[in-house]
C-alpha cells in the first residue's frame, strides 16, 4: 500500500459524490492547519502524475498557504519549500525526517467526505469554492435561483457551495442541474427558501 493511498480512495469518493473539494485538519508542532483537497478540473493545468491538489492553510491565518500537488507516493514539491513552510529544521538526516513527516501526515488523510465540519473548515471551503468560481468570497447570502441559458449546467463550485450554505434549498433542486444559485454579500438581501422558490415559480 502506497503511503498516500488514502488520497486515491478519497478522490474516488469525491467523484462519486460530486464534490470538488474536501477539508480536514492537521496538527504539526503545535500548529493547526486546514488542509483543502481539490479535484483537478478540465480547465486547470494538472501537473504530470498529480492525483489531487492540496492546499495547506494555517488556521486563522488563511492568507498564509502552500499549494502542493500529491499522488499516492507523496508530496510533489521541492524539499526546501516543504521544509520552510512547516518549519522542519535542516539536519544531516533530513531525508529521514521528511519521510517521517510524510508518514505522520498520512495518518490524517480521510478516505471519504465528512459532511459534519467545524465552522473553520466550512469557511475555508466556502472561500475556496467562491474563488474557484470567480466569485467574491464575501458573497454568501443566497437570494435567488436561475435557470441557466441553453441548458448549461451549474458549476460544481456553485453546487458544492450551496450544499454547504443552503442544504435544504439545495435538496429541492439537487437534480435540476441547469439551475444555479445566486449569492450576494449584502445580508439584507438574503431570502428564505420559500421566498426564493416562490419568486422562481412566478418566472416559469
Amino acid at each position: 500500500m502506497a503511503i498516500f493511498d488514502n488520497f486515491r480512495v478519497l478522490k474516488e469518493n469525491m467523484q462519486r459524490e460530486r464534490w470538488v473539494i474536501e477539508a480536514f485538519t492537521f496538527e504539526y508542532k503545535a500548529i493547526n492547519y486546514v488542509v483543502l483537497v481539490k479535484l483537478y478540473q478540465e480547465n486547470k493545468n494538472r501537473p504530470k502524475y498529480a492525483l489531487l491538489e492540496t492546499e495547506f492553510l494555517k488556521e486563522n491565518k488563511f492568507e498564509n498557504s502552500l499549494i502542493i500537488p500529491v499522488n499516492v507516493t507523496g508530496f510533489m514539491i521541492d524539499t526546501k519549500t516543504l521544509r520552510e513552510f512547516f518549519a522542519i529544521e535542516y539536519s544531516k538526516n533530513l531525508g529521514d525526517i521528511l519521510q517521517q513527516f510524510t508518514k505522520y501526515f498520512s495518518n490524517f488523510i480521510p478516505t471519504k467526505i465528512n459532511l459534519k465540519k467545524s465552522d473553520s473548515l466550512l469557511q475555508s471551503i466556502h472561500i475556496s469554492l467562491s474563488i474557484s468560481d470567480s466569485e467574491d468570497p464575501n458573497k454568501k447570502y443566497c437570494f435567488n435561483i436561475k435557470r441557466n441559458p441553453l441548458g448549461e449546467l451549474r458549476t460544481l463550485y456553485n453546487d458544492n457551495k450551496t450544499r454547504i450554505l443552503r442544504p435544504n434549498l439545495y435538496d429541492k433542486f439537487a437534480n435540476e442541474r441547469t439551475i444555479s444559485f445566486c449569492y450576494t454579500k449584502d445580508a439584507d438581501k438574503e431570502k428564505s427558501d420559500n421566498e426564493i422558490i416562490l419568486n422562481f415559480s412566478k418566472r416559469l
